[in-house]
């Protein structure tokens, strides 16, 4: 099967790990491809729906699934897919809600409005990402500005991993807030990506 015939995928890079893991384990790896847009994006949201375009405009004859919920585009994202009916995104406002689910989402919102979310990925690279994507590196005084209304860091954890908890933690000393871990596994992505959609179909 060439590539040009294969379904696609257009991912936010930030799910590069638990995307392959619900790829791998339905066996469907080999049989989809799969673009993954920068995961700094999450900074600059306003360019996520152009892009995504971009890649839809260059593959109408494909089966294509996008792999970002709104996350942070407005419904921009939203007004794209329009012109495409056949292309579906993951559900939700954000990956902390897709992946979480959008029950044990709003109860976590509910209970305290002022919580800064991380997933695995985030947890990792909050230096880049946050630290350093939001300038605090250079001017650790705008924490106040940034974060001054939060209360706590909630890692929404895709894995069983200490590492990943040790930085979540650090993550919350460095913003000032309290911590807190809640593992939620992957069971919400997998059943949010539509495997039967993208499986090669016999011609």
């Amino acid at each position: 099967m060439s590539s040009d015939s294969r379904p696609l995928i257009i991912a936010c890079g930030a799910l590069v790990s638990e995307l392959r893991s619900v790829l791998v384990a339905t066996g469907i790896e080999d049989s989809v491809e799969v673009k993954y847009l920068p995961a700094n994006l999450h900074n600059r949201p306003e360019n996520i729906a152009p892009q995504v375009e971009e890649i839809l405009a260059s593959s109408s004859r494909r089966r294509v699934f996008v792999a970002y919920a709104d996350c942070g585009t407005g419904g921009h994202l939203d007004l794209v897919l329009a012109k495409y009916p056949k292309v579906e995104r993951l559900p939700g406002a954000h990956c902390y809600e897709f992946f979480a689910g959008t029950n044990e989402f709003m109860s976590a919102h509910d209970e305290e409005p002022g919580t800064f979310y991380l997933t695995d990925f985030l947890a990792k690279h909050f230096d880049a990402l946050v630290w350093q994507g939001l300038g605090l590196d250079e001017h650790p005084e705008l924490r106040e500005t940034y974060f001054g209304n939060y209360r706590r860091v909630l890692l929404l954890s895709q894995t069983n991993n200490v590492e990943i908890v040790s930085a979540g933690r650090l993550a919350a000393q460095k913003l000032g807030l309290e911590f807190e871990h809640r593992h939620v596994g992957l069971e919400n992505f997998t059943n949010s990506v539509p495997v039967a959609f993208l499986r090669p179909t016999d011609k």
